[in-house]
C-alpha cells in the first residue's frame, strides 16, 4: 500500500521549505499522514487485517515524533503544517 510516484511528488511539491527538499518534518509528515489515512480506510473493509493495524500503529508512532521535534524546533512551522493537514494538536492539547 505505497503511495504512487506522483502522488508523493505533489505531497513533496506543496510541503518542501526549499527547492531540493525531500525529507524536512513537514514533507515526512504529510507523506505519512496520507498513509494513515489510506490504511484507515483500508480497516472500515478489513477489519481483520491485523498485521496492517501494526503498521499503522508504527506510522503514527513516527509521526508523532516528527511533530514533537518539529514543535520542539519550531513552533510555528509545527502549527502551520498541522492546520495545513488538517491534524489534531495532540501537543498543546488544540485542535488544527
Amino acid at each position: 500500500m505505497a503511495l504512487a510516484v506522483e502522488q508523493k511528488k505533489e505531497l513533496v511539491e506543496a510541503h518542501k521549505t526549499h527547492d531540493s527538499d525531500t525529507g524536512s518534518p513537514e514533507v515526512q509528515v504529510a507523506i505519512i499522514q496520507t498513509r494513515i489515512r489510506e490504511l484507515t480506510e483500508h480497516f472500515r473493509t478489513h477489519r481483520k487485517d491485523h498485521h496492517s493495524r501494526q503498521g499503522l500503529f508504527r506510522l503514527v508512532s513516527k509521526q508523532r515524533r516528527l511533530l514533537r521535534y518539529l514543535h520542539r524546533q519550531d513552533v510555528q512551522r509545527y502549527r502551520d503544517l498541522i492546520t495545513q493537514l488538517g491534524i489534531r494538536d495532540t501537543i498543546s492539547g488544540r485542535r488544527g
